[in-house]
């Protein structure tokens, strides 16, 4: 039962990280209906800039991870003005091909900044405590309790303000949202920074037990891919019951079965559900 329970920690831990990249994935989604592929270099930005200022500046951990979200909410930001802004009457491919550009350049400068060497970040959090019998390195639990508080305010300010009621009205309806005096540009802008905080957030959580180097947010941003297959595209809840359902599967996968394996899990977990629920999980949140 400890190693049961053991792999469920593990599980909350990719699961938490991987929610929060699909969910800055799917509310960019729901507002442009284009994958941005450059979320994954916007996830990579963050775990170098938190991994720079704590490591050349001499930050504290929480500073340099508060500094790493507003750089990349910025660099976010900047992407949705001078990429895809004026893209935005162009067909849906040509937004994809310039996701792609945009995340081959960060990758490219990242490596000319930082270099291709693998990097540790180190946290002041490398303790282990018992909770029920299960040892647990204080690390993960900063990443589980971190990773859901963050989707809850998430959730509040989507739900409960002005400006988040706004993104919704806008995924739902663009026409109809611009139609009430609801400015897109303004709320474009808006999610492409909130997007940018949760990917820099993730990393700056995940890091410290991961390593850094200029490619880390490509196999993330493609298990992102298939977290909101899966929970129905454009879905929030989706977003968050996939990672889910993505973390626990590679967990226990990897323990019951190969950690050869941790990474085909996720694919062969889409196909099996696309074939029972085409539309995902979530089909209401479904384009």
């Amino acid at each position: 039962m400890e190693l049961f329970f053991q792999q469920v920690l593990n599980g909350l831990t990719l699961g938490g990280i991987y929610s929060l990249v699909a969910l800055g994935l799917t509310l960019v989604y729901g507002i442009l209906h284009v994958p941005n592929f450059a979320h994954g270099a916007f996830y990579m930005v963050g775990a170098f800039v938190s991994f720079h200022l704590m490591v050349a500046w001499g930050l504290n951990y929480w500073v340099a991870m508060a500094g790493a979200a507003l750089c990349v909410a910025a660099l976010a930001t900047l992407a949705e003005r001078l990429v895809f802004h004026p893209l935005r009457n162009a067909s849906g491919l040509h937004p994809m091909i310039a996701a792609i550009g945009l995340l081959l350049f960060l990758e490219a400068g990242a490596q000319a900044i930082w270099g291709a060497d693998f990097h540790r970040m180190p946290t002041p959090y490398g303790g282990m405590v018992e909770v029920a019998g299960v040892t647990a390195p204080v690390q993960r639990l900063l990443i589980i309790g971190a990773a859901f508080a963050l989707m809850l305010a998430l959730h509040l300010f989507l739900t409960r303000t002005v400006m988040g009621s706004t993104i919704v009205a806008m995924a739902q309806n663009r026409d109809g949202a611009s139609l009430v005096g609801i400015d897109a540009n303004r709320v474009a802008m808006l999610t492409f920074a909130i997007s940018g905080v949760l990917a820099a957030v993730a990393a700056a959580l995940f890091a410290p037990i991961n390593l850094v180097f200029p490619a880390m947010g490509n196999l993330v941003i493609t298990k992102a891919f298939v977290i909101i297959i899966l929970g129905g595209m454009g879905s929030v809840p989706g977003a968050i019951v996939g990672g889910l359902i993505i973390g626990f599967a590679e967990s226990f996968g990897a323990f019951y079965i190969s950690t050869d394996y941790k990474d085909i899990i996720a694919f062969a977990i889409l196909v099996l559900i696309l074939s029972l629920r085409p539309q995902g999980i979530f089909s209401k949140g479904a384009h």
